[in-house]
């Protein structure tokens, strides 16, 4: 038929939106419902790309990706390029990255060691820089950091992800959870990580973008079974009960939406880094408005 030919034709292809995240159970968590295609997406084609947070850091200063985890430490560096999305993100309420030991260490004591963190991009370094200056870093893949401390390759190791909850049965002692650590300082959650989209996106499709990620995490918090069942594909070390839990740290009401407290938490981390010569001026952050 005539007209079908010229309808099919003319019918516009998709927009591929690479969308970087990292390989973990949160995050699977979260996009578990735009990978297995339980969402209608319209007009666009998302292809999920994995990669540890410290490489996605990185590659965010080519604009490697059109939307991409980052850490809001790494956020600075590429404000000219990305906008934050005012959703998808990770904080620790009252909990957070921590420093972890072979010999049980007091606080204090961590200055002047030799510490394994996971990239000198990642939040996780930030605070501890903000917590304590005086150290060595020793920049290992942070599914390696608890190797590194129990080899005696280091003297102790800033632990994130699912290495949170699982160092004590590695015999590890806690020396410091940096989570707590911020609540105390500052009263406010600690931010680690959100998602980004090209600004040469512009803010049309960013919102779209926007709306596709809020419905993942929503479905997954709604399908919780099904989404913790798929994401356990990508759960370290972990049983089921054990990732339920530790997805149920960093996927909850913040990745929905930051909130005034969250945006708040995320501008303080970004001016104390700032004030401390360890992030670039201006100290200024910049959200992706609904409209």
């Amino acid at each position: 038929m005539p007209g079908q030919q010229t309808a099919s034709k003319t019918e516009k292809e998709p927009v591929e939106i690479k969308l970087a995240h990292s390989p973990d159970s949160d995050d699977a968590f979260m996009f578990y419902a735009l990978a297995t295609h339980k969402l209608s997406t319209p007009g666009y084609k998302y292809t999920h790309i994995l990669s540890d947070i410290q490489s996605l850091n990185e590659a965010a200063l080519t604009e490697t990706y059109d939307v991409t985890a980052i850490s809001f430490a790494a956020y600075p560096t590429v404000r000219d390029r990305y906008i934050l999305l005012d959703c998808g993100a990770s904080f620790g309420e009252g909990y957070g990255p921590i420093v972890v030991s072979m010999k049980s260490l007091k606080p204090q004591e961590l200055a002047g060691r030799h510490i394994a963190v996971p990239g000198l991009k990642t939040s996780a370094y930030l605070a501890l820089k903000l917590y304590e200056s005086n150290f060595e870093p020793v920049v290992m893949p942070f599914d390696k950091i608890i190797d590194g401390v129990q080899n005696n390759l280091v003297d102790a190791g800033l632990v994130i992800h699912e290495g949170q909850l699982f160092y004590p049965e590695r015999g590890l002692h806690r020396v410091i959870d940096l989570g707590i650590w911020w609540q105390e300082q500052t009263g406010l959650p600690l931010p680690l990580g959100g998602n980004a989209v090209r600004r040469a996106l512009g803010p049309e499709i960013g919102r779209q973008i926007a709306k596709t990620i809020r419905d993942s995490v929503t479905y997954g918090l709604e399908h919780r079974e099904e989404a913790l069942n798929y994401a356990m594909q990508f759960a370290r070390e972990m049983d089921t009960e054990l990732a339920d839990k530790f997805v149920g740290m960093y996927v909850n009401k913040w990745t929905l939406g930051y909130g005034e407290k969250g945006q708040q938490a995320v501008k303080e981390l970004i001016e104390r880094g700032t004030k401390a010569g360890l992030l670039p001026e201006p100290p200024t952050v910049e959200f992706l408005s609904e409209e």
